[in-house]
């Protein structure tokens, strides 16, 4: 490199002066061109070195952004009667109480059973009459003239009762959808003399049933439910949810809404809920106003994977709408309490870099987050950063990782603008800070 060359590329970038005049001006320029001849000439020329001298190291500061927590959840617990439901799984979300009692109101009496009595009455048969699945008719049940009769004896009592013509031939399985899916009472105690001989030998063996599945707070006295001293608590109902679900023959008949039974008809399912928000099962029941019942199981899918096994009781509600209101509105609360939490944006500024000779460039999110989570579950935020290699628009330099219950997502942090390298004269007339 030639250093008249160097001086004068030198002059011409040099920065253009206001025009001054006089011998101080003159001065000033025979200084500065002495000063630099006399640098250019020792030790291999000051400019050479200026040029390649090492830069300073750009100063990145960064900060995590904010993350707010959802809403609160707000369940809607029906008002009167009792309620009791519990949740098998996520229990990251909603805590490890859930599958004992997530949401209870009006205390643990005994109840009137009313129709959810005759899920018991189809699992005492089944067990001393087991089907292979729910595909297996079972025994055939050859009504009688006695069994007949019963469509009279509950008609005049203004029970539910489904046609029983005489010399009936229907499969145990046929029969046990007639009995739950309308709610038959005739069949009920048809059904349960079919398998016990009477229907008081079908209570003996009933209450043993109960004993044996630790049902204790649980009272019968007839196979239908009608009489009012049939009586059970929230938590023994939900643990007879859980036999009845776990029965694949139960399971499968309460979980269909209307069947074609020949010599009967069509019989319709009363639980009216079936198939709304994850709703499977299980049965209906009351006496009149303000003792409607409500047994039911959902699989609700909120949205985190495999869906909620909820098990819930609705006791004495006020009107059959009501109730199926109450379990309605109950669980599009617990649908509605998980949420997804808006995280960052692309180009959400989390930081910036900046160099002694004034080039500028931003840190920003490389994508668009957000988690899905339960109520006002806290979202925390931590930012790793690492030392840009080349300081160029577009480099990856960390992660912001955000944490909510059990769930983690991240967003990669980018450079936005590239580092530009200092001018050859700011390099001259910064020496110092070359290395």
């Amino acid at each position: 490199m030639s250093t008249l060359a160097d001086l004068g590329d030198l002059l011409e970038k040099a920065p253009d002066e206001p025009p001054r005049n006089g011998r101080a001006d003159r001065v000033v320029l025979i200084v500065f061109l002495v000063v630099t001849l006399v640098v250019l000439g020792g030790s291999g020329g000051y400019v050479w070195w200026a040029s390649a001298a090492a830069l300073p190291a750009p100063t990145v500061t960064s900060h995590a952004p904010t993350a707010n927590a959802g809403a609160p959840a707000s369940l809607a617990v029906p008002s009167g009667g009792e309620t009791l439901v519990r949740v098998d799984g996520g229990s990251e979300y909603l805590g490890p109480d859930a599958a004992q009692s997530f949401v209870a109101s009006g205390g643990n009496e005994a109840r009137s059973l009313a129709s959810i009595l005759k899920l018991i009455t189809a699992l005492v048969v089944l067990d001393a009459h087991p089907l292979t699945g729910p595909t297996d008719p079972g025994p055939t049940i050859s009504y009688t003239e006695a069994d007949t009769d019963l469509y009279d004896q509950f008609y005049v009592q203004g029970a539910v009762i489904a046609p029983m013509p005489d010399g009936l031939k229907l499969s145990l399985h046929d029969s046990l959808t007639t009995m739950l899916l309308p709610s038959a009472a005739n069949y009920a105690v048809a059904v349960a003399r079919w398998g016990f001989g009477s229907e008081g030998a079908y209570v003996s063996a009933a209450r043993s049933w109960l004993s044996k599945n630790g049902l204790n707070d649980t009272r019968i006295v007839d196979a239908t439910g009608i009489d009012p001293r049939n009586a059970s608590t929230p938590t023994d109902l939900l643990t007879l949810a859980g036999l009845a679900q776990a029965n694949p023959v139960i399971a499968q008949i309460t979980g269909t809404r209307s069947a074609q039974i020949t010599g009967v008809g069509t019989v319709y399912n009363t639980n009216d809920l079936l198939g709304t928000l994850g709703i499977t099962g299980l049965k209906t029941g009351n006496l009149g106003d303000g003792t409607f019942n409500l047994l039911f199981t959902s699989s609700l899918d909120v949205g985190i994977g495999s869906p909620l096994k909820i098990t819930g009781v609705r006791l004495s509600g006020e009107t059959h709408e009501s109730t199926d209101a109450d379990v309605r509105g109950l669980l599009q609360s617990i649908s509605d309490g998980f949420h997804d939490i808006p995280l960052g944006t692309v180009g959400d500024d989390v930081g910036t870099i900046t160099t002694p000779w004034g080039s500028k460039a931003s840190l920003v999110l490389a994508q668009t987050t957000k988690v899905r989570t339960w109520s006002d579950t806290p979202v925390t935020v931590t930012l790793d950063t690492t030392t840009p290699q080349n300081y160029a628009d577009g480099e990856v330099v960390g992660s912001v990782v955000w944490t909510a219950g059990p769930k983690t997502t991240s967003a990669s942090v980018k450079i936005s603008g590239a580092i530009e390298e200092p001018t050859l004269w700011w390099r001259l007339t910064h020496p110092s800070e070359l290395g």
